[in-house]
């Protein structure tokens, strides 16, 4: 991608723009299908049908009523509504850590968001399970079953809510957590809770906003990680489905549908499934088929992933490579065995990266696992490059003790990255403060909207 003055930039977090930044086959979709017709839903159209069979193709028989809306957050909150109908019950259980949305029934069962929220109260129809993480979570790689014991803990949360009078009506889960920190479900974890969600007259809600349509490589679906036995009662999807589009969609059984229906109160969205988003949405799948994406996805994810992990044998910062396909986490770890976070460090690589023009990010509770989640037609050369740029910022910043001179301190403008970048060199400095040889001296700056303030606040630190 290019800014305004023509500068390439390499993207490697974009999952909006699931086949490529401004793809001329979506474009041209879109644009023909606006000089043709476009109206709300009200009004018939062979768009509408012809997607809802096409995305259906793609999924288990089982799935096959689709609804339309126009972006995640619609989906997942139209999700809990089918669920409630469907179940006549209230409480949902949902994951640590998990985001599924900005409306306000989902930022009820996101504790990514609520839990930033110091004086909020947990809605008590909302009952939050341990993140399946089995690298710093609860039960980790080195437990005997860690799928099994990750969903004995629904099913301990599930007693406990029927001990007060609460009934089950969903799980929603991610089926793989990108914000919680591109977490991977052991398999067969997502079997067990289904089996104990449904023996409480629940249903299983697999939230794809961000990992669907082919991104993980072996499977269209992330769920279908899990294997083939297992199927949620409704699926979300969003973000990718319209490669940048505002466009979503909710998938479930001819069951829920029909519960939803009998309720008596018509659903009807104006501009879900409108002509234009069906032509792109159509157009979307044509080009991951046609270019072979989601083979890509797993070729060169494949490829990313082995790289990251010479990077993890060769930087002791480097605790942890997970992922599928073109979905990868790399956590970075102070300290391999207490998995003390490394915040700072994660952040000061991104802000590196992006110097250099590629755009990167972190997430997970302690922000310190760098995900890549790129474009589906990202290539080896890419994975080569954003690896190879890792690589020398872990060598040249993170293995030898800092030195202030040599950091370029001076911005044009006091701005976010250069306050980052300031709390970066504090932790950093947490670190080196006992390492650091020689005297100290002010670097000099150029402008006077800059920096020094914060230096000299720095400096009175590292002096003890």
């Amino acid at each position: 991608m290019y800014d305004e003055k023509g500068q390439r930039y390499l993207d490697c977090i974009n999952n909006v723009a699931h086949v490529g930044h401004s793809h001329p086959d979506v474009v041209r979709a879109g644009a023909q299908q606006m000089e043709l017709l476009n109206t709300n839903s009200r009004f018939l159209h062979d768009n509408l049908v012809l997607y809802a069979q096409r995305l259906q193709a793609t999924l288990p028989d089982k799935l096959s009523v689709c609804y339309f809306v126009n972006s995640g957050s619609e989906a997942n909150d139209l999700a809990l509504r089918l669920a409630w109908q469907y179940t006549g019950h209230k409480d949902v259980i949902t994951l640590n850590n998990a985001y599924h949305g900005h409306v306000s029934s989902l930022i009820d069962i996101s504790p990514y968001k609520f839990h930033q929220l110091s004086d909020a109260e947990q809605n008590q129809f909302v009952h939050v399970a341990p993140s399946p993480d089995v690298y710093r979570g609860k039960y980790r790689a080195d437990h005997p079953d860690p799928a099994t014991a990750y969903a004995d803990d629904v099913k301990d949360i599930i007693n406990k809510a029927h001990e007060k009078g609460g009934k089950i009506a969903a799980f929603i889960a991610e089926s793989l957590q990108s914000c919680g920190g591109q977490v991977i479900p052991p398999s067969g974890y997502f079997q067990k809770v289904a089996e104990h969600v449904r023996q409480a007259g629940g249903v299983f809600i697999a939230d794809e906003v961000q990992v669907g349509f082919g991104r993980v490589g072996t499977h269209f679906w992330a769920f279908q990680l899990q294997g083939e036995d297992f199927v949620p009662d409704i699926v979300t999807m969003g973000k990718p489905i319209g490669n940048g589009h505002p466009m979503s969609c909710v998938v479930t059984t001819r069951e829920v549908a029909e519960a939803f229906m009998s309720s008596g109160m018509e659903y009807f969205n104006t501009f879900g499934g409108n002509p234009v988003s069906c032509a792109i949405g159509l157009a979307v799948l044509d080009v991951i088929e046609k270019e072979d994406l989601q083979g890509n996805a797993l070729r060169v994810g494949s490829y990313l992933t082995e790289l990251l992990e010479k990077q993890r044998e060769k930087h002791p910062l480097v605790g942890d490579i997970r992922g599928c396909g073109l979905f990868v986490g790399v956590e970075l770890v102070k300290d391999r065995v207490k998995l003390t976070p490394a915040t700072a460090e994660a952040q000061e690589i991104i802000y590196n990266l992006k110097e250099q023009h590629i755009l990167l990010s972190a997430d997970g509770p302690h922000r310190n696992v760098l995900k890549f989640k790129p474009p589906l037609c990202f290539t080896k050369e890419d994975a080569d490059l954003v690896v190879e740029k890792i690589d020398r910022i872990l060598t040249g910043t993170f293995h030898v003790p800092v030195s202030l001179c040599s950091v370029p301190l001076c911005r044009n403008k006091v701005d976010l990255a250069g306050l980052s970048l300031a709390h970066s060199l504090l932790k950093r400095l947490e670190v080196y403060r006992d390492t650091m040889q020689g005297p100290l001296q002010e670097p000099s700056f150029t402008c006077g909207l800059c920096l020094k303030p914060v230096y000299s606040l720095l400096l009175k630190f590292i002096k003890g």
